[in-house]
């Protein structure tokens, strides 16, 4: 399916309805995804972007439906990560000669991917295109969130094919921004953000700067993944801009596992404590062996600070914990607070593990945490209760 955004540019790309996970098992997509593909008719005819590889002889079957494909004149691979360029190869056994725009990391990535020397055009930023009517500005966004990424903007029609910024892994029969659930639609985008593009927060402000300073009109930002912003574009822009800049809400997030409901009886009480001294404050509480992972990384994101809980098993601490331990360690998060907390019984190490990660991960750590023997009884409650109470007047 195909279908026209304006009179120069349709949709070409493909709406993953049952994707369900992305990056390996990496990141959750409970909504699906689109990997979004535009085909450019002004003068000269332009293709940005391709689909992933298993719907490439999909994708250029309904291609050739479309357009001629001896027509097309260039091919613009904004990004070589696979759910981008997936069906190049298929492509480019119809159209092999036609130059494929790209960075100079672009062609390192689509060679190193697909082993193919095909007609490559290294662009770098300030580059212009001259395909008629319009013309197309290449824009380098280096580490957003790969080497090669770039963003391309349309002159006339004043529209940014902005690759994985702006996007959200979220399929729609709806494809604009303002057609869409909002609640559902920024869940997914902040979702994208803190799973995907919270370690570049410094080059995602740069280079809105960089593009603001610029000041081009802007129309329509066309991404990658998910829906289309037509309706004040600028609202997403603006909110990566807050997003990248420490971003904290009044929240709390604690995440625990549990053996015997022990470390799970330490976090309610926990957070009876902080509700206590602070009646404002979001409190959530997540499992992070029942609760999805990438779902707990935003709420880490969301929070002020989190406190981080597990049994005590062979010396170490439970896999899930670990896990999202390791996650929240690479995604280098900015200005947060943390403590730990635990159960165990008899070695005890899982609090002083949990502290140790904290601060390799750049939290500000509050105190040694609180451990407790075997399952709390009432004094071991009431110390729970207290241990939040302390928390919520440091935080």
């Amino acid at each position: 399916m195909s279908f026209k955004i304006n009179d120069r540019v349709t949709w070409v790309g493909k709406t993953d309805w049952e994707l369900r996970n992305f990056h390996g098992e990496e990141y959750s997509t409970h909504k699906g995804s689109s990997y979004n593909s535009y085909l450019i008719r002004d003068e000269k005819i332009v293709l940005i972007d391709t689909v992933w590889k298993p719907f490439a002889k999909e994708f250029v079957a309904n291609l050739k439906k479309e357009i001629d494909l001896n027509k097309i004149d260039y091919i613009i691979a904004n990004h070589a990560e696979v759910d981008h360029s997936g069906a190049l190869p298929e492509l480019m056994k119809e159209i092999p000669n036609v130059p494929i725009y790209c960075t100079k990391n672009g062609v390192k990535s689509l060679k190193g991917h697909y082993h193919e020397d095909w007609n490559f055009v290294e662009v770098k930023t300030g580059d212009i295109l001259d395909i008629g009517k319009n013309k197309l500005v290449f824009i380098e966004a280096r580490m957003l969130h790969w080497p090669d990424s770039m963003f391309t903007y349309m002159t006339g029609d004043n529209i940014l094919f902005s690759n994985d910024a702006f996007g959200q892994h979220y399929a729609s029969e709806f494809m604009y921004n303002d057609l869409v659930d909002q609640d559902e639609l920024y869940k997914e985008a902040i979702k994208y953000y803190a799973n995907i593009l919270t370690p570049f927060s410094p080059l995602v402000i740069k280079k809105i700067e960089e593009v603001v300073k610029l000041n081009v009109p802007l129309d329509m930002i066309c991404t990658s993944h998910g829906i289309i912003w037509r309706d004040n574009p600028l609202q997403i822009v603006n909110k990566y801009m807050e997003w990248a800049n420490k971003y904290k809400e009044n929240q709390v997030t604690l995440v625990y596992d549990t053996m015997w409901d022990a470390t799970r009886i330490m976090a309610e009480s926990i957070a009876q404590g902080i509700k206590n001294v602070d009646p404002s404050v979001n409190v959530k509480l997540y499992n992070s062996a029942k609760t999805d992972k990438n779902d707990i990384i935003t709420e880490v994101f969301k929070s002020k600070a989190i406190l981080v809980g597990s049994s005590t098993i062979n010396k170490g601490i439970l896999s899930s914990v670990a896990s999202i331990l390791e996650m929240i360690k690479g995604l280098e998060f900015k200005e947060k607070k943390a403590a730990a907390f635990g159960s165990y019984g008899w070695s005890g190490e899982s609090v002083k593990i949990i502290n140790e990660e904290l601060n390799k991960a750049g939290f500000q750590v509050i105190g040694n945490g609180l451990k407790e023997l075997w399952i709390p009884d009432e004094e071991g409650i009431k110390r729970a209760i207290e241990f939040g109470e302390d928390l919520a007047r440091n935080i």
